[in-house]
């Protein structure tokens, strides 16, 4: 699907705001290594590449869904145990993988997504939520929803990684 509009007005907009929340969350690893990136600063499980490689599998799950709908999700209603151990797996730096590759994943995983906004022909078209407790029965979202939600968990991830980060090494994003 290709869309005959230019990228300006609402979708340049869309897209300045997926850049700036992104740039924060990059700009929060700047000079570590990735030793760095993957220690936990808070009483939490959060470290700042797991953080990034959480982000950059929301944005590819939720571009999937605008495109394919809620299968590309899966039914979280019917995840089990292990699955859940697999998802934790993506707020942590595991063996072998390196901040580097993390930054590269979610670098690819915008461009697609930037692509996505660009060139969608509806941003009001509308897929049903996958199943999960945390959605409401028969609910849709459109995909500026979904940008929407997007830049959300974005914005809310690159404030966790400048907390992570300051209690790191003392750096801060902003200020």
């Amino acid at each position: 699907m290709t869309s005959t509009e230019p990228t300006n007005g609402e979708r340049a907009d869309l897209l300045a705001m997926l850049a700036k929340h992104r740039h924060m969350l990059r700009f929060t690893t700047r000079d570590l290594t990735d030793e760095q990136a993957g220690l936990r600063t808070t009483a939490s499980e959060l470290c700042l590449g797991g953080l990034i490689k959480h982000v950059t599998v929301v944005e590819r799950n939720w571009a999937d869904f605008i495109l394919d709908g809620p299968a590309s999700m899966g039914d979280f209603t019917t995840m089990t145990e292990a699955d859940w151990a697999r998802r934790a797996e993506e707020f942590r730096m595991l063996p072998g993988e390196t901040l580097a590759g993390v930054l590269d994943d979610y670098a690819e995983v915008a461009r697609r997504t930037d692509d996505l906004v660009a060139t969608l022909c509806d941003l009001d078209a509308t897929q049903p939520l996958p199943k999960a407790p945390w959605f409401e029965g028969d609910e849709r979202w459109s995909a500026r929803r979904v940008l929407m939600h997007i830049i959300a968990e974005t914005a809310q991830h690159s404030g966790h990684a400048d907390i992570i980060r300051e209690c790191l090494d003392g750096a801060k994003s902003m200020g």
